[in-house]
């Protein structure tokens, strides 16, 4: 069957015009150099998963030397598991929950890809906006924690697709943010900075483990967007399901 396919992708090269077969020449030589893939954990994506995940990666580089986005992380991984015949559902655009559907749960996506990205601390920069409210004093921002608590009423798991480097020795890792991990911002502690000249003032909810360690910062950003961050995050507290480590120099087309 193997054989069959490679015979049926040269006759359909014959048909492509000069322009067409430089722009397969590229993805083509993307995958001629060098790479390592890492599975963790396999309670998310079977090996074959992983592999033609990190390799759709690799191919968005030969064109590309921006990060992976959330739109394309979205399609990627819709694409993944359907292509495996895993029941899974894009949610409809602007969906204020989860962002996809697999075999009955409901995820939310993430990315990450900032000039000072720190490996072992994750930044989630919008996790929700906050809206046009009251916010005035940390009794309003303590109602601002609860609206993120029941914000993650509307699904069941949370993933992060981050960029550690970039061009062209690009270095991504998957990475679950387990909910029982955010949800102990409901115990903690919330200060307002009242000495900020913003209007609203911003403040943080700082969660932390039963031992009295940060475990991350709710940050309630008071800028024109008004949005909650998630700052500080340990990742020994998650799950990384696995790296892709790829060079993608720039081809010239």
């Amino acid at each position: 069957m193997r054989k069959e396919r490679l015979q049926r992708l040269v006759a359909s090269l014959e048909n492509l015009s000069d322009g067409q077969l430089k722009l397969v020449e590229s993805a083509v030589a993307i995958f001629q150099f060098s790479h390592s893939f890492r599975q963790h954990s396999k309670t998310l994506l079977k090996p074959g998963m992983f592999a033609d995940f990190g390799d759709a990666l690799r191919l968005h580089h030969a064109f590309s030397a921006e990060p992976f986005t959330k739109d394309k992380f979205e399609f990627l991984l819709w694409k993944t598991f359907t292509a495996y015949k895993v029941d899974a559902t894009l949610a409809a655009k602007g969906n204020p929950g989860h962002d996809i559907s697999i075999a009955g749960e409901r995820f939310s996506l993430k990315t990450q890809a900032d000039k000072s990205v720190k490996a072992e601390r994750i930044w989630i920069s919008k996790f929700m906006e906050l809206g046009r409210g009251k916010w005035e004093n940390e009794q309003d921002l303590a109602g601002l924690r609860d609206s993120f608590l029941r914000h993650m009423n509307q699904y069941d798991r949370i993933l992060s697709l981050r960029a550690l480097r970039k061009d062209p020795q690009w270095h991504y890792e998957l990475v679950e943010i387990p909910k029982a991990v955010l949800q102990r911002a409901g115990s903690g502690q919330i200060v307002m900075q009242h000495e900020s000249r913003q209007t609203p003032k911003p403040g943080y909810c700082d969660a932390r483990d039963d031992s009295g360690t940060l475990l991350f910062r709710l940050y309630f950003d008071g800028g024109t967007e008004r949005k909650l961050q998630v700052k500080d995050l340990v990742k020994s507290a998650c799950i990384v399901h696995g790296e892709w480590e790829f060079t993608a120099p720039q081809t010239v087309l």
